[in-house]
């Protein structure tokens, strides 16, 4: 499935800041993708180099100085409808939170940023420590989407396991400051943040164990394959996702395509059988 060359444009949308796209369990389909993530388009080499690999006008990748001024002007001094204000706060401090981390963040720079006064911002937010939360449960939520999106029921157990990954190393490469804010910071910032982390890769765990135990039964190779097994087997693979998503974050010559291939080479070796047929068994031998 052929995604990193599409062009990505407008504006994205997201939820209300206190708000965020619920990580609760389902199928592997297809659903609406509703929320956007939370990187706003950046300037310069780093965002040229991330537009390049991921077909889209994408986030400054790494470090570098902040542009100032709004993220999305208010044309012609109309005012700016508060859903529409909020969403650019909130991508404003994920680009902000993302290269400086949570201590380092100051709340004038998402408020110069997102082109609004600071009380405004501390007026939507009670502290800085819930814009952060609010921002991981925004990134969460879009990253768990963009994965669930990119599986297409029906689809054989290779196919669907290598478009979900396709689509997890896609959306990290697109947007790094909201990878960054959920694989970096939040874990290390509060038991709030840390748990929508904790919920994302469970949910992510659960998305892969389920579709390892599908394929396997499908296959009659459900009783060789225990459900402690399969959770151990997920573990492993988005475990490997993530390190090979900080990896192709620092390196801008790496493709989605090139880490989902990187993967697979390792553990469809080791997955392939149990999602085959279990062998006859043979026949008794008459007396």
């Amino acid at each position: 499935m052929e995604r990193e060359g599409g062009h990505s444009t407008g504006t994205r949308t997201g939820p209300s800041l206190g708000t965020g796209p619920s990580l609760g369990t389902g199928p592997v389909g297809r659903p609406g993708v509703g929320t956007g993530a939370g990187g706003t388009t950046g300037t310069g080499t780093g965002a040229r180099a991330s537009a390049a690999r991921a077909g889209e006008a994408g986030p400054v990748r790494g470090g570098g100085a902040l542009p100032s001024g709004p993220t999305a002007p208010n044309r012609r001094g109309r005012r700016m409808p508060r859903a529409v204000r909020e969403r650019h706060m909130l991508d404003a401090a994920v680009r902000v939170f993302g290269r400086q981390g949570y201590r380092a963040a100051a709340m004038d720079d998402i408020a110069e940023l997102a082109g609004v006064p600071q009380p405004l911002v501390h007026l939507y937010l009670r502290s800085k420590e819930d814009l952060f939360v609010a921002c991981v449960r925004r990134e969460a939520g879009a990253l768990l989407a963009a994965v669930r999106g990119g599986v297409r029921a029906g689809d054989p157990a290779e196919r669907q396991l290598r478009d979900g990954l396709h689509a997890f190393f896609q959306h990290t490469v697109r947007h790094p400051e909201g990878w960054a804010v959920l694989h970096l910071h939040a874990r290390a910032q509060g038991e709030s943040s840390a748990d929508q982390v904790v919920a994302l890769r469970t949910e992510l765990v659960g998305l892969v164990t389920r579709l390892i135990v599908s394929a396997a039964r499908d296959a009659g190779g459900a009783s060789a394959l225990g459900r402690r097994e399969a959770v151990g087997l997920a573990q492993a693979l988005v475990g490997a996702a993530e390190s090979l998503a900080v990896w192709a974050g620092g390196d801008p010559s790496v493709t989605a395509r090139e880490a989902v291939s990187t993967l697979m080479d390792l553990t469809w070796p080791g997955l392939a059988p149990h999602l085959s047929p279990m062998p006859p068994s043979p026949p008794h031998p008459h007396p």
